[in-house]
């Protein structure tokens, strides 16, 4: 995509500034580069984050303000009946940039721990999460599991600016991609394993990861079997051609 005559104009301004330096100690080029790149970076997430806000109350969709769109869900798992089952938690998430030039991406990603998940754990996930997508914007859907709104879970997630949350409806499990995961994963590479160990749960968890990954259709039938969908529709301040 080719930049606003403005956005050049600036690029080149900071072009010839950073020219400038050429003939600085090392030293302080490179701190006055970094002084410059923070500076910029301050200026444009400030810009940003007025966007997004002013982007969500004219009702434009996550796609159009460039965030990641994670499903999550836990799923027990037991080895032995007299063992306390451990829990994995797993999500689909979908990334539309809202530009011709990008597709929408989507993948898998596990997570294994014994015992079930409470919201210090589902915390712990959640930083996961962050760098799993770079800590770019998540808007994560998941159900009404106590762990996923209790008050501890709402201030946490209040200081996160990367994070926005979004409820499912009630007794809805078929609106959620990732039960279809799991029903996958649990016919297949979950499908009688007699693990000795939690490891083996973790390793077949892997595997099935994996197919589902390199397999570009898989993930979005999930999608396309809840009906849901990550297109949007036009927003109500652009016209057609826009």
């Amino acid at each position: 995509m080719s930049d606003d005559p403005t956005i050049g104009f600036l690029k080149a301004d900071v072009a010839r500034f950073c020219a400038g330096l050429d003939e600085l100690a090392p030293a302080i080029r490179l701190r006055l580069v970094v002084q410059l790149r923070e500076a910029l970076g301050e200026v444009t997430d400030a810009a940003l984050d007025g966007g997004m806000a002013a982007a969500k109350a004219e009702g434009w969709g996550v796609v159009n303000i460039c965030a990641w769109i994670v499903f999550l869900d836990e799923s027990g798992v037991s080895l032995l009946p007299q063992i306390a089952p451990p829990e994995l938690e797993a999500c689909v998430d979908g990334r539309g940039l809202g530009l011709p030039l990008h597709r929408p991406r989507s993948r898998g990603s596990p997570v294994l721990k014994p015992g079930s998940y409470d919201t210090a754990g589902l915390i712990e996930v959640l930083e996961q999460m962050k760098v799993f997508c770079c800590g770019e914007r998540v808007v994560l859907v998941w159900d009404g599991l106590s762990a996923h709104w209790s008050r501890a879970m709402r201030a946490w997630v209040s200081e996160q600016d990367w994070l926005t949350l979004e409820r499912l409806p009630a007794y809805a499990p078929e609106l959620n991609p990732v039960e279809l995961l799991w029903s996958s994963l649990k016919k297949r590479e979950l499908a009688n394993l007699a693990g000795d160990h939690l490891a083996d749960v973790a390793d077949a968890t892997e595997q099935g990861i994996h197919r589902i990954n390199t397999n570009p259709q898989l993930p979005w039938s999930f999608l396309t079997h809840t009906g849901l969908t990550i297109h949007p529709t036009h927003p109500p301040n652009l016209r057609k051609d826009q």
